[in-house]
């Protein structure tokens, strides 16, 4: 292999986290189960197009010729152009046979069958796949067999650090055994819990003059702390803001990180709940702070993204540049989710849904005037270009600006912390009509009270088994 030659194309495509909750959603609303199988050797199967030479491996060297190498003719484990070759291989095996490929999600494959439908999902060498009818489940599980080497996994139970349980009401994904793990892990087994990630008195300042803590070790619990927020949106906004100080942490913000642990030991168990009889709806909510952050005073987007009472998908994120007013701020969040619902959009054709005019939810009137407005005035000429597009989309009437009361304003929670008599208003004014929509599985109200407003759109407790 010649030095300095980086192969282009190299990684094969991956699922994102949002495509495997939507599959979920829609499997649910469709009423199907979905299955999981793992290929065996995946990266063995695909033969290399590029020269590539390795050195003789320990114990298989070539006593006449010890100097020489091995020209590699298939892909191998630690090959750089393996997970391309194993990805061509496999997306040309399922074309070949009746299947098309997503046109926004190149690891969905799909193969409609008279008025049934087929969906095969690739993450890697992991695939999940559900039918209307079981006996394309049945012929899609024999067609692998007969080209690759499988492992039947049966009913899809964990995915990608997900646990799925799949029920007759509805599905419900968690990660509650990964909590268990860190807790043990950092040492927050025996604790007292906090009834909210983030304290609202006290905000995280970058604190120059403050104790210095183990950077390593504060590392690797942000790292946890990301990793499971794939199903708890609650300590989203939390997790985010102790993210800023990784570089140099000092012991407030270790205090912080700490506080989320024990957060956790109080509510190990909530994750994901999508009811069942829930519509097929696209909605969104859109939200931004003005100036949150103690550092640099930029402020803080969020959005979430709803099928009906399923949550699909959420952003937090620190805006790149200082807002001048609440509407900019504003209205830059309200371009992040835009973004994103047109993502969802394009991957609900996929399936066969044409969502046009998506109601996207938002707190400032102001806003959704600019939006409407199609005349670039001075008060708006210095935002960005790329946060304009929102007009466009909303000319073209892909989406729909609508006025909400801050809240019931879903995105709220991932763009500050609240304290808990703000979760014990958002939650309790609406109770009623929260058990009904979401079905919490719970008898132990007074958790439930303490819990987060947004709970009734995003989480809900275990269901027993």
């Amino acid at each position: 292999m010649e030095e300095r030659i980086d192969y282009d194309e190299v990684f094969a495509p991956v699922a994102r986290i949002e495509a495997i909750r939507l599959f979920l959603a829609y499997a649910l609303f469709k009423d199907f189960v979905v299955y999981k199988i793992n290929v065996k050797r995946a990266f063995l199967y695909e033969k290399i197009k590029e020269e590539v030479y390795v050195c003789q491996p320990p114990g298989f060297e070539d006593p006449d010729f010890p100097d020489r190498v091995y020209k590699v003719e298939k892909a191998l484990y630690g090959l750089h152009q393996a997970p391309r070759a194993w990805y061509e291989t496999l997306s040309t095996y399922l074309l070949d046979n009746g299947f098309q490929r997503g046109k926004i999600d190149k690891t969905l494959f799909i193969k409609r069958q008279k008025g049934d439908i087929l969906l095969v999902q690739v993450y890697v060498d992991d695939i999940i796949f559900g039918s209307t009818k079981k006996e394309l489940c049945n012929a899609f599980e024999k067609l692998m067999h007969e080209k690759f080497q499988m492992s039947s996994m049966g009913e899809l139970t964990f995915f990608l650090g997900l646990q799925v349980q799949q029920k007759k009401d509805g599905i419900f994904i968690s990660q509650d055994k990964y909590v268990v793990e860190i807790l043990k892990k950092f040492g927050f087994i025996e604790v007292k819990t906090a009834s909210t990630p983030m304290e609202t008195q006290k905000p995280l300042l970058k604190d120059e003059d403050g104790e210095e803590v183990d950077v390593h070790m504060y590392r690797s619990m942000i790292g946890s702390l990301m990793y499971l927020t794939s199903s708890r949106p609650d300590i989203m906004f939390a997790v985010c803001a102790c993210a800023r100080y990784q570089v140099n942490p000092k012991v407030s913000h270790l205090h912080a990180v700490k506080r989320i642990f024990r957060y956790l030991k109080g509510q190990p168990k909530l994750g994901l709940w999508y009811p069942k009889d829930s519509p097929f709806d696209l909605v969104a909510y859109t939200d931004s702070d003005y100036a949150g952050a103690s550092l640099d005073r930029k402020s803080t987007t969020g959005g979430c993204q709803f099928l009906g009472c399923r949550l699909i998908s959420w952003q937090c994120k620190k805006q790149t540049v200082v807002a001048n007013s609440t509407t900019e701020a504003e209205y830059v969040a309200a371009s992040s989710c835009c973004r994103q619902v047109l993502w969802i959009q394009n991957q609900l054709l996929d399936y066969g849904y044409n969502f046009m005019h998506t109601k996207i939810f938002i707190d400032n009137n102001s806003t959704i005037c600019i939006i409407k407005n199609p005349v670039f005035h001075s008060k708006t000429k210095h935002i960005e270009i790329r946060h304009h597009f929102i007009r466009d989309c909303n000319e073209k009437k892909l989406i729909q600006m609508v006025k909400i009361h801050t809240d019931k304003n879903a995105a709220d929670l991932i763009t500050k912390a609240f304290d808990i008599s703000r979760f014990q208003y958002l939650i309790t004014k609406d109770f009623h009509t929260i058990l009904q929509c979401l079905s919490l599985k719970t008898t132990n109200m007074g958790m439930v009270l303490a819990y987060y407003g947004i709970c009734h759109y995003l989480l809900s407790y275990k269901p027993e088994v």
